[in-house]
């Protein structure tokens, strides 16, 4: 008779980090594996990570709490891509394993699935061009959290909070939006913004990525819907940090966006106006480069390239630890801050080759009903 070997100890990637830090980052991975994940049992787990410090040390950290929960881990590095960047082969084809968990420490982007996108996934006459949405979303077969450019500091202290409170706050402001029709967004440095919501529905990221086809950002902490396409109208002043397709930046000079019929006309501002304009231009020209050498599908090029400029997200955020350190992950989960996103939409609605977060600082929300009655969401960045 065979008898199986207990398990190793200590764990193949425990002692990488030492001192306090290091009970606090397993405390930290131990909470999102056993509170946010509820990994059980057996269940097998992929996480997708790359060789930079922070990002591989959470990434094995997190290992290790899936391991003692007595799941299978698999960790798989890859080179770091950005927001234009296609993943390596081999990630894509980890998920034909079809992984109960994945997770997602990258130190920018996990990368895009290049077939996806050509071809995308087809379930129940819904389209996926990414084989972790399809999975995940289509399916459902799959749940997990992504944490693209966080750092192990932002890691240890956003993480261990109270999803209690977090997420009834989630589902209050989630209530609020989905009854609402429009939403007119003001702020000090600006901002004076209508967006539509007729027909959208919002999302939370409350931190419960329990169930099949749940998951989101940890740290968690944000209530986001995608506005109806083409009635973005307005002004939006990004005055606190924003993400570029190689990078994230605290904003020193605010960046004027002038908004009509969803699109952004017109940009405004110092460098960093300048480099969220170069960004945009290079997803433009991208659309185009792509189509023409088969990574993008025939016809598709124009859609893109029009979205590199679409209004596709709005988000409040509710994490009471996050703090605006120019790491956008945690920036968008401030308190007294609304953040938007330029290029593509969570409704699938609206593709674009970039999703560029930027913050608004202690704006003003009122949400106005179908009867025109306003709820206060927040008054100068105060949560109401």
């Amino acid at each position: 008779m065979i008898t199986p070997s207990p398990l190793p100890v200590p764990l193949p990637f425990a002692g990488a980090v030492s001192g306090g830090l290091a009970a606090e980052l397993q405390e930290a991975a131990r909470i999102a594996v056993e509170v946010s994940l509820k990994v059980k049992p057996d269940e097998q787990v992929l996480i997708i990570s790359n060789p930079e410090t922070d990002v591989m040390l959470l990434a094995q950290a997190v290992y290790d709490a899936a391991y003692r929960a007595g799941a299978c881990p698999v960790l798989l590095f890859q080179p770091v891509k950005n927001q234009l960047d296609f993943a390596e082969p081999a990630v894509i084809a980890a998920f034909a394993a079809k992984p109960d968990i994945c997770v997602s420490l990258s130190a920018k982007k996990l990368g895009k699935d290049k077939q996806g996108i050509l071809t995308p996934y087809i379930h129940k006459d819904t389209q996926y061009d990414h084989i972790f949405h399809l999975q995940m979303y289509g399916g459902q077969t799959c749940r997990g959290f992504w944490s693209p450019a966080t750092t192990l500091e932002s890691f240890v202290r956003t993480v261990p909070i109270d999803y209690g409170l977090l997420k009834t706050r989630c589902a209050a402001l989630k209530k609020t939006l989905d009854q609402a029709l429009s939403v007119h967004i003001t702020a000090p440095s600006g901002t004076d913004i209508h967006l539509g919501l007729r027909g959208r529905e919002a999302k939370t990221d409350d931190g419960d990525f329990s169930k099949g086809g749940s998951g989101g950002n940890l740290p968690a902490g944000e209530t986001f819907i995608s506005p109806e396409n083409r009635t973005a109208r307005g002004v939006i002043v990004f005055d606190g940090s924003i993400s570029l397709y190689d990078s994230d930046i605290i904003i020193r000079e605010p960046i004027r966006c002038t908004v009509e019929q969803g699109f952004i006309t017109d940009i405004q501002g110092g460098s960093e106006a300048r480099a969220l304009l170069e960004t945009v231009t290079l997803a433009e020209r991208n659309a185009l480069e792509y189509e023409k050498s088969g990574k993008l599908p025939a016809s598709t090029s124009e859609t893109y390239r029009q979205n590199a400029r679409n209004i596709g997200e709005f988000g409040i955020g509710l994490n009471p630890s996050a703090r605006i350190t120019g790491h956008i992950l945690e920036d968008e989960k401030a308190f007294n801050t609304c953040h938007f996103a330029v290029g593509l939409n969570y409704d699938g609605d609206a593709p674009s080759l970039i999703h560029l977060d930027g913050l608004v600082m202690n704006p003003t929300i009122r949400a106005f009903d179908k009867k025109g009655a306003a709820t206060v969401i927040e008054q100068d960045g105060k949560l109401l």
